[in-house]
């Protein structure tokens, strides 16, 4: 079956995750979060975009509230052994079947722990959820509680963010290999994604980010391809993705010929990077990795091109975002949370100077060790001008 962790380490987590739960004195958790599902039970699906919740009690019983058309996957892919189904009609309220699964549980006039912050939780389904509860048990945000425990990778998992990380090192150079005047960025695009698909890999949790010309300087994926000038610049940002943990890089690459201009900003950008891998280290906040960075652009010339973040954590998750728990884990000036062995990492360095139009980038995902951080992905730094 494809369960990817043995079923004593999933069990583990439940067992840490419930004795957080009971700490702060709530009888469970409803958990909506794919990436929290998938972490504690093995449960694989992208049927979170509809109503879809895993109440874990307090005692470590579980029942998971989803729709027809996801119960085999989850007796496929999970150890859930209680799946409920809400049915599809005028008027659906899966609320109100949540509800009845808390009173199995005997939670009326208890506390109750929510995951809100996830993906699938729309707005309105989360405003009509709260107006269920309100009145029911005492309620609080406890959208934190599995995420802390996920930032710190186990053993097993690093073996598959390992993988990943292989596979964005052949992505890049899939596309290290195709990149010239005249290429084609769907020709680019396919080649690096089918790297990663020949590798054994995934669909990454959001797409890749590819842009040349002025189209180097987005920092997000915009539809529509082009030809690659006979001068021009071409960023990528891309995964490797395996059993959903993903390990990233970031580049730009230059077409024809790199000015002195690009050759500065490369420069600045690789020693940025290096900076901000010095400061990654056990028991210092994130705060200083973005600092670190921002010392070398500036000392450059570059504040005017550097951004206000500089990476986040990675790890195992879904559409439509690869970023790991980023409100707790992104470097920005000032982040409290600290670092810890078993973290991993995604350091980008983007410098874009749209009075120039330029741009360039640097990016490495990292694993946090006991004595400070080792890179992952091994893909050289070194500037490419094909």
């Amino acid at each position: 079956m494809p369960i990817h962790f043995e079923a004593s380490e999933l069990a583990d987590r439940r067992r840490r995750v419930c004795a957080e739960i009971a700490a702060r004195g709530l009888d469970g958790l409803l958990v909506f979060r794919q990436e929290s599902l998938y972490w504690l039970t093995g449960y694989d699906t992208f049927g979170y975009v509809y109503f879809q919740c895993l109440w874990l009690s307090v005692d470590g019983r579980m029942t998971l509230l989803t729709r027809s058309a996801d119960e085999r996957q989850a007796y496929f892919t999970s150890v859930i052994e209680d799946v409920r189904v809400w049915v599809d009609r005028a008027g659906s309220e899966p609320a109100d079947d949540l509800l009845a699964i808390l009173d199995e549980y005997q939670v009326r006039d208890g506390k109750v722990g929510v995951e809100w912050d996830a993906y699938g939780l729309t707005a309105a389904l989360g405003f009509r959820l709260k107006a269920k509860l309100d009145g029911y048990a005492a309620h609080e945000d406890a959208s934190d509680l599995v995420s802390r425990f996920r930032m710190v990778k186990s053993p097993a998992e690093l073996v598959y963010v390992r993988e990943a990380a292989k596979l964005a090192d052949a992505a890049y150079q899939a596309a290290v290999d195709l990149t010239a005047p005249g290429a084609f960025e769907g020709d680019i695009l396919a080649a690096m994604q089918g790297a990663v698909w020949r590798g054994g890999g995934d669909d990454p949790a959001n797409e890749f980010i590819i842009g040349s010309g002025p189209g180097a300087l987005m920092c997000r994926y915009f539809t529509g391809r082009r030809h690659l000038s006979a001068e021009d610049q071409l960023t990528l940002e891309f995964a490797g993705t395996y059993r959903h943990y993903h390990a990233c890089l970031m580049r730009t690459l230059l077409v024809g010929k790199a000015s002195p201009e690009h050759r500065a900003m490369h420069k600045a950008a690789v020693d940025a990077l290096e900076a901000a891998k010095a400061a990654l280290r056990p028991g210092r906040p994130l705060g200083d990795v973005f600092d670190a960075h921002a010392r070398v652009a500036d000392a450059a010339g570059l504040r005017h091109a550097r951004l206000n973040a500089c990476g986040y954590a990675l790890g195992t998750t879904f559409a439509p975002n690869w970023m790991d728990a980023p409100s707790l884990s992104m470097f920005f000036h000032g982040n409290p949370t600290l670092a810890e062995p078993g973290m991993v990492f995604f350091i980008h360095i983007i410098l874009y100077d749209s009075d120039r139009g330029l741009a360039m980038t640097s990016g490495q995902t990292v694993l946090v060790t006991d004595t400070g951080c080792e890179a992952l992905t091994l893909a050289p730094t070194d500037l490419v001008v094909a």
